[in-house]
């Protein structure tokens, strides 16, 4: 249990940076596959690719977390 609670608080660390640094990424939520729909005062944003590419390198970093 205290082994998951540090993982667990490790983890929330590195969402935290990675929000903090996430403005000064300039591609960031601004990809070709991201869809933008606008009409008046309704505006619908899709971050597809974004999402994808994060999933990817959570994906990665945690296979090399687990593998230790």
């Amino acid at each position: 249990m205290a082994r998951l609670l540090i993982v667990a608080g490790l983890v929330l660390v590195a969402v935290g940076l990675v929000a903090l640094a996430a403005p000064r990424i300039p591609w960031l939520g601004r990809l070709p596959g991201d869809l933008r729909f606008g009409k008046g005062n309704v505006s619908v944003y899709l971050p597809i690719a974004t999402c994808v590419v994060l999933s990817v390198l959570l994906t990665l970093i945690l296979n090399l977390v687990r593998r230790r």
